[in-house]
């Protein structure tokens, strides 16, 4: 194997690692020769990963063949419960699958380290090979020291790079950005290569024309697309492609489960939908209390007790797809009061957020309300209401309260949480947009307005939220900003103003995520009379910072027609 150097660098060290260097360099040179004769861009031995098949295909020129390519990626497995102990946030960084959209790794090459030997003859821009260069995917990895080389490793090394040959690195060009019309909509990525022997997309090899350029099928749109060619000095160049599924935001209200059993309520949603004021009308699901508001056939729900009909749900989105309107299922997922208390009071204390001496956390709440988003239970349960409701025929699935209570996070603990508490959020949405996509549903997150300066206060940070979902919902009522928020005295008194300047930070923040913004906006009167002019006021905000749409939100499902006519 390779082995990395431990002695300080100096002129003995140097000349006996320049004596192994030479002594092995026959032995490099025809390795390469053996592996670009071949036409396979792997020395003999290298060792090959493959991946189950699924539903993607690749073709090229001439190529003729098909290869399956894998799914979303499965969940991770849940991690053991942890011993209660103080955990500080990271500032929201997430891991390798979480990583920011756009960002892509331009190769394995060196670039230089203080540890060079006195007498290197080739300079910063070559290298010797390391053991990093050997992963079992064959890919190169960085490598930031020089080490000593084992002829008898090379049969087990990709293409490798070394300090004879100049770094030469591939170039992966796609056309950007990668827009599809729905979620259940097939396309094809198409790009081009230059400098590449070999290319994977989501990991399984692709065929490459004479010129270079490809062609990927897909039957669905995945999140994002990983994209990694390899040269022939065994250096990779490494692409993450957003995939951008467009949500046809338009006009929505939200109307509350029991509000929509209400005759009246109902009769006057469905009058503002046939005249066209709205869109959308987003509905309950599983609401702030835990009840689920149609006949689920989701097991927990059932066992906890939770489901408390007040809709049938066939006739229901029969109705409103009739009015010619789009129907979103929201679903309040860690503020959930009936599981957290079922699953407290029958010794399953995991499921909820608890202080730091073991007790149920309800500081403010009245006792255990919150679960916990790291447990993988409470995680599936919500994710299974959503497939569920994707399954009946709901056009989107919003996730609302998907975040950790309020309070210093030095008194939480998350049983079985790794990392900060805003990975594990968005580790949930990623789950969660990868189970519900294949039933053809957009999926949205809820957010606080507040994420956008203090994400660690409510654990939603909001690029990586952005990266897991097709729509972002930031809360950003008037009335819920206290004094001197984002520099305005009273920002319950200038709605236009105080939207437009905290909607600017959400967009700022979901730039090049490929979610888009459809804000919370307020119809309902809190410290300040909110009649149409206050409304359409957040509204013309909305329209300035060119979101796509906007949900109004009225507790009792009323709202002011005024708000669209003009005559308020």
């Amino acid at each position: 194997m390779f082995r990395r150097r431990t002695a300080s660098p100096g002129r003995g060290h140097a000349t006996g690692w320049a004596r192994g260097v030479g002594a092995t360099r026959v032995a490099l040179v025809a390795a390469l020769v053996q592996a670009a004769l071949a036409g396979t861009g792997t020395a003999p031995g290298a060792t090959t990963v493959r991946t189950p098949p699924a539903v993607m295909s690749s073709h090229s020129a001439g190529a003729g063949s098909a290869s399956t390519l894998p799914g979303p990626p499965a969940a991770p497995e849940p991690a053991a419960p942890e011993p209660p102990a103080p955990s500080e946030p990271d500032g929201g960084a997430g891991p390798d699958d979480l990583t920011a959209p756009g960002t892509e790794s331009e190769g394995s090459a060196w670039t230089g380290s203080p540890e060079l030997p006195p007498d290197w003859p080739w300079g910063d821009e070559w290298r010797p090979p390391s053991t990093n260069d050997v992963e079992a995917n064959g890919h190169g990895t960085a490598s930031d020291r020089p080490t000593t080389v084992d002829a008898a490793a090379l049969t087990a090394m990709p293409v490798p790079a070394f300090p004879f040959l100049p770094i030469a690195r591939p170039v992966i060009s796609i056309p950007e950005p990668v827009e599809v019309g729905g979620p259940s909509e097939p396309f094809t990525l198409t790009g081009r290569v230059s400098g590449a022997t070999a290319l994977t997309v989501q990991r399984l090899p692709v065929a490459l024309a004479a010129d270079g350029t490809f062609a990927v099928d897909f039957p669905a749109p995945p999140p994002a697309i990983e994209v990694v060619a390899r040269g022939v000095t065994g250096h990779v160049t490494e692409r993450r492609v957003v995939v951008d599924v467009r949500y046809p935001a338009g006009r929505a209200v939200h109307v509350g489960a029991s509000a929509w059993a209400r005759a009246p309520v109902r009769d006057e949603i469905l009058r503002l939908a046939e005249e066209g004021w709205i869109d959308t009308v987003q509905l309950d699901v599983k609401d702030e209390y835990g009840w689920v508001a149609h006949a689920t056939g989701v097991p927990l729900a059932r066992e906890i007790g939770a489901v408390r009909e007040r809709y049938d749900v066939a006739n229901t989105l029969d109705l409103l797809h009739a009015a010619g309107v789009r129907v979103a299922g929201r679903i309040v997922t860690f503020r959930d009061p009936v599981l957290a208390g079922w699953s407290w009071e029958r010794g399953e204390p995991d499921r909820v957020v608890r202080s730091r001496d073991g007790t149920a956390w309800g500081a403010g709440y009245g006792g255990p309300v919150y679960t916990n988003f790291a447990n993988p239970e409470v995680r599936q349960y919500n994710i299974d209401l959503a497939v569920e409701a994707a399954e009946l025929g709901f056009d989107d699935v919003v996730f609302d309260e998907v975040r950790r209570p309020h309070g210093a996070l030095d008194l939480l603990w998350f049983p079985g949480l790794a990392g900060s508490p805003e990975q594990g959020v968005a580790e949930f949405l990623r789950d969660a947009r990868n189970a519900v996509r294949p039933y053809g549903a957009y999926v949205g997150a809820t957010v606080h307005g507040v994420a956008a300066t203090r994400p660690t206060e409510v654990a939603q940070d909001i690029p990586a939220i952005g990266g897991q979902v097709d729509f972002v919902a930031p809360i950003l009522f008037p009335s819920s900003w206290g004094p001197g928020e984002y520099g305005i005295a009273r920002p319950e008194s200038q709605p236009h103003e105080i939207t437009s300047r905290a909607l600017a930070d959400v967009v700022r923040l979901l730039a090049g995520s490929g979610a888009q913004v459809v804000p919370w906006l307020q119809d309902f009167s809190v410290g300040a009379d909110f009649g149409p002019d206050e409304v359409r006021a957040q509204i013309r905000a909305a329209e300035e910072a060119k979101a796509p749409g906007y949900l109004l939100w009225n507790p009792g499902g009323r709202y002011q027609e005024e708000t669209w006519d003009g005559t308020g």
